[in-house]
Order: structure tokens, then sequence, then C-alpha cells
């Protein structure tokens, strides 16, 4: 079995990393780039930065946030937010990036995620995908515009579209968990990871050890994202990965735990 990621999300608003409930009531909780170092040494297996607010000065904020946090970072970052063409991938993998996460461009326009991939790689292209359940529709609907606008898309045949697309991995967010802290949405996440063959990450909801190892065993995610539990000291890195690992998961420890 594939090692098992833990991924540490930072929402980055106006340079500065914030948190919130359903993409609203956001509030401040500290530097991304300390942020960013501190979860790395604590064992984190990449980090994502996602750009919240998409304004074109907020993206060249984030960027520069991204080069003074890649000359400190040893693990995969990903960038996100307001990403609109192969020009803006190319931009952020400039800046350091590993991975850039599309969403609302995607929706608009899907070549942009074949365009990336076959300049760069699809193991740079990462389809955000924000999925709410839609209880007249019996689906779950995606959004875009930072969850505020419903689209037609069904989120299960969506996520295999963006890999037919190019995409080479899928971060799925549930709106109706995210910052809710009761878990995961096991039923989207399962619905999506057994229908494309890539790998899926878990986003929205996690609030403690065992929902981050039930998105793996029982949403067949490949990842599991966390944000909240670590920005408020409920939790550590560490404390994540010893569930993780007693589930039976393989994963990677902190270096210093091995000795390193």
């Amino acid at each position: 079995m594939l090692t098992r990621r833990l991924i540490v999300c930072l929402d980055v608003k106006g340079g500065r990393v914030v948190k919130g409930t359903q993409f609203v009531n956001l509030r401040d909780v500290g530097d991304p780039v300390e942020l960013a170092a501190r979860y790395e040494a604590e064992g984190a297996d990449e980090v994502t930065f996602l750009d919240i607010s998409a304004s074109a000065e907020e993206r060249a904020t984030l960027l520069d946030v991204a080069r003074r946090t890649a000359e400190r970072l040893f693990v995969p970052l990903t960038i996100g937010g307001g990403v609109r063409s192969a020009d803006d991938v190319a931009r952020a993998l400039r800046a350091g990036a590993d991975k850039v996460s599309i969403n609302s461009a995607a929706v608009d326009r899907p070549a942009v995620l074949t365009e990336s991939a076959d300049r760069f790689g699809a193991q740079c292209v990462v389809a955000s995908i924000d999925a709410k359940w839609d209880d007249a529709a019996r689906m779950f609907r995606v959004y875009v515009k930072g969850g505020r606008q419903p689209t037609e898309l069904e989120a299960v045949s969506w996520a295999a579209e963006c890999v037919r697309r190019g995409a080479g991995e899928i971060l799925l967010t549930s709106i109706d968990r995210d910052g809710a802290r009761t878990g995961y949405d096991l039923p989207l996440t399962r619905a999506v990871a057994d229908a494309v063959d890539v790998p899926v990450i878990a986003s929205g909801g996690a609030g403690d050890a065992t929902h981050v190892r039930d998105a793996i065993v029982d949403g067949h995610a490949d990842a599991a994202l966390v944000a909240g539990i670590l920005h408020d000291g409920l939790t550590t890195v560490a404390a994540l990965k010893d569930t993780m690992r007693d589930a039976g998961l393989p994963v990677r420890m902190a270096s210093v735990e091995r000795g390193a």
C-alpha cells in the first residue's frame, strides 16, 4: 500500500493565514511562512496554500509568500486560488510550487486542465472541487467562486471529467463539512475516490484524528487535508499520524522521529 499523506492547508488572505466555517467568518491564525515551516517540522507530508480572495493583488501576494516558503520547505507545496490559465500555472511553479490547484477556471473552461498538463505534466495539475449536497436534486453539486456559486455539475462525474482532461490529483472539499469538525463527508469522498484512478485528497470536516483515519480507511482517500484543528492547537501532526499508523496505514513520520 502506498504511503498515506497528511496535508496541511493554509488559507491565505492579505498575506496572512485565515480560517473560517463553510468559507465564511474568517479569523487570522498566523504567518504562512512560519506555519508552513512548523508543520513540515512536525511531519506534514505536504503544504497547500490557497488564495481565498483570488484578486490579482492577492495572487501577487501569495506568490511572494510561496517564494519565501519554498526556500524553507522540503515537502511538496501546492498553490491554488485565482489560477485561470496555463500561464498562471507557470507563474506558480516558478514561484516554487510543486503542484497547482485549479477550481473555478476548470469549470469555466476545462481545457485549462489539458493545457496545463500538456505543458507541465499531470503530476503538477490538481483539480480542486468544492461540493455541497443538493437534497432536491439528490446529488453532490459542484460550487465555484469560493463556494458561493452553484453549477449544474455533479461532483463525481465532474471529478472523472477532470481526470480525463489531465488532472493528476483531485482535491475534494465538502462545503457542508468545512470548519464544522464533524468528520469528512465519507459518502462523497468514497464516491469520487472509487470513480477515478488518481489520488483523491479529502478536505472539509476534520475534528480529530479518527476523522483523518476514517477519510482514508472508509472514504478511500489517498490523503487527508487538515487546517483548523492544527491552527487552534487541538491536536498535532504527530498525533494525527500516530492514529493513522495505529490503524495500519503506512505513513511517513517526522525526521526527528526517524532519527535523522
